[in-house]
């Protein structure tokens, strides 16, 4: 695999994303909460088997603690770009409610930009060298060395017919669980740019949900006078 390859794959998979979402954003939205659905439920099956298992068959699952860190882990990364795409991350919104709305706007532009650098240099760090600092860490760079030593997981095997059928080791490789570094930094860096051009546009108005109890307590007004 080339240096560029992984960057153009996912350059790919967010143009490709970028068109769906266009054509068909109802389909879009049911594939990432259907997604944050089977990792939450696959945690809570684990984890509650696990208990089961053990303090009623003293028995378990070895790989069970790695797989559900795993699951945890890809949760909430694929939670970081959910959450801006939804406008539910919590914050503090007391700074924008305090000055003018075409002041309020570009302070959560700069907000939504900062959220879109930091997402970049996670991804992929190398492109501060253009700005005089030497560095080239970044998601993309760990996985492709983890891609290219192939070492595998703790305690996580592959299913006997699939080592069988793809004739693979048996440990699941790590860079096929780390997978979820690029893909969800790149997916928060673009989310995050599409929040700056929604805020530009005057389609929404934050990055955060610093509001949302003002709006629970006024949906609730009338139950609490009760």
């Amino acid at each position: 695999m080339s240096g560029y390859t992984p960057h153009l794959i996912l350059l790919g998979m967010l143009g490709a994303l970028f068109v769906w979402e266009r054509l068909s954003p109802r389909a879009v939205d049911m594939l990432e909460d259907n997604l944050l659905v089977i990792l939450m439920s696959l945690l809570v099956i684990v984890s509650f088997g696990q208990v089961i298992a053990r303090y009623g068959f003293n028995s378990g699952w070895p790989a069970a603690l790695e797989f559900t860190m795993n699951i945890f882990s890809w949760l909430i990364l694929v939670g970081m770009s959910y959450g801006i795409k939804r406008n539910s991350h919590l914050g503090v919104d007391i700074l924008l409610k305090a000055v003018p709305k075409p002041v309020a706007r570009w302070l959560a532009i700069f907000g939504a930009s900062t959220g879109l650098i930091y997402g970049l240099i996670l991804l992929d760090a190398s492109w501060l060298q253009a700005v005089g600092i030497d560095t080239r860490s970044g998601a993309i760079e760990y996985w492709s060395k983890m891609y290219k030593i192939n070492i595998g997981a703790e305690e996580l095997r592959w299913p006997v017919w699939v080592q069988e059928t793809f004739g693979v080791n048996d440990r699941v490789q790590r860079w096929v669980i780390l997978i979820i570094l690029p893909i969800s930094l790149a997916l928060l860096s673009f989310r995050c740019l599409q929040a700056m051009v929604q805020i530009y546009r005057g389609d929404r108005e934050m990055v955060i949900a610093g509001h949302e109890a003002e709006d629970l307590v006024n949906e609730n007004k009338d139950a609490l006078k009760d």
